[in-house]
């Protein structure tokens, strides 16, 4: 069983758009995931913006990779160090801590992470 931020059992992120490193709707990860997608953020127009100018484009639809572009109001699972550095930049999206693997302690603190907690949703 995997672990939240908050030290209970990881809740999914999202299943529409399906996420996750292993696309099971978790914010999952093990050794094959170098990115460390452990984060789930509910995105934001600022962040979506701010990603797409550091080289990672999540709006844009890639159908070979069966991903479908995201938009703002989506939760994603995030690379821990992405969303660290938009905290820093003062353009982080807001975080489901309850759908937020532990592994985002070791980029973020808690504070930092409960600070932009997102509104449970369904």
């Amino acid at each position: 069983m995997s672990l939240n931020v908050l030290g209970s059992e990881l809740r999914p992120c999202s299943l529409d758009p399906l996420t996750g490193f292993y696309r099971d709707g978790c914010c999952n990860t093990g050794g094959d995931d170098v990115g460390v997608h452990v984060v789930c953020a509910e995105m934001t127009e600022k962040f979506l913006e701010f990603s797409a100018g550091r080289g990672n484009d999540l709006i844009t639809p890639m159908p070979g990779y069966g991903f479908n572009g995201l938009k703002a109001g989506d939760r994603w699972c995030l690379c821990a160090s992405r969303w660290k550095e938009a905290f820093d930049a003062g353009v982080a999206p807001p975080v489901y801590l309850e759908g937020t693997h532990m592994g985002a302690l070791e980029y973020a603190s808690l504070a930092e992470l409960q600070e932009h907690r997102a509104e449970d949703k369904p």
